[in-house]
């Protein structure tokens, strides 16, 4: 069962070329290669900023004098956590089905897709956080120092997202109808997440049931971290990171229970 965890050490390079190819084939043949990575998170900025500042004159309550902007900004610290989450989620279910290749050769670590998965996944996610450090600066001034928090924010999303990613690859050869069902449930999380809103406009009556939401304390605690200048509640994050471990846990199980059919179903 640990097999998974410990081909991170034992195949370092392997993972590393793998995402690295991950990386650049998407943008490859493009006018702008890679520069497509910064220009689109970009772009999505300028438009929340111009629809929400210019158009809907929305305000984020207790932003003051930078609402319309600090309302784009938190959208995009928002989207920023589901993005990372989403993207890495969505190639789950094809990890294995897409790489028949792969399955028939014995010897290679297929326990490695999820890594690239997650480190192509992450790549975005330092970008736009990047875009969203220069924003914050440019519109309220010095950054707090609870920035350099942010690593250890989204730090307990990994081993979840690999538990998750090793369970729904695995699935995924299975049950083909496991991406549809993936983009589905992404789409509903998008609304469900705090993103658009802050956790503390729900009624408390159903405030209980959002927070077991996976994605309801990356995105507080992110904004938390950015714009308020708050570290995060040890306590859950703990406990978040704790139950992560177990999802990783549980994930490596049931794709060293499930690999040897792989080759029978592809």
């Amino acid at each position: 069962m640990l097999t998974p965890f410990t081909s991170l050490v034992r195949h370092p390079s392997l993972i590393w070329q793998f995402a690295r190819r991950d990386i650049l084939g998407r943008y490859r043949g493009s006018l702008l290669g890679l520069g497509w990575a910064v220009l689109s998170p970009l772009m999505m900025l300028l438009v929340y900023t111009f629809v929400f500042v210019g158009v809907f004159k929305a305000r984020w309550p207790g932003a003051g004098e930078q609402g319309g902007a600090a309302f784009a900004l938190q959208i995009f610290a928002g989207l920023a956590v589901f993005n990372f989450f989403s993207e890495v989620l969505n190639r789950t279910p094809h990890l294995i089905v897409e790489q028949p290749h792969l399955v028939k050769k014995v010897s290679f670590p297929l326990e490695i897709l999820p890594f690239v998965a997650v480190l192509a996944g992450l790549f975005h996610l330092v970008l736009n956080a990047l875009i969203l450090l220069a924003g914050s600066r440019l519109i309220f001034g010095p950054l707090p120092g609870s920035v350099l928090a942010l690593p250890l924010v989204w730090l307990p999303m990994i081993p979840l997202l690999l538990g998750l990613g090793w369970f729904f690859s695995a699935l995924g050869v299975f049950v083909r109808d496991i991406a549809q069902i993936m983009g589905m449930a992404l789409n509903l999380l998008l609304f469900l997440s705090p993103i658009f809103y802050s956790a503390t406009a729900v009624p408390e009556e159903v405030r209980y049931w959002m927070h077991l939401n996976p994605l309801t304390l990356m995105i507080e605690n992110t904004r938390h971290a950015l714009f308020a200048g708050q570290l995060p509640d040890w306590s859950s994050w703990l406990l978040y990171l704790a139950l992560s471990c177990g999802v990783a846990l549980a994930g490596a199980y049931f794709f060293q229970s499930t690999r040897r059919g792989f080759a029978d179903v592809l």
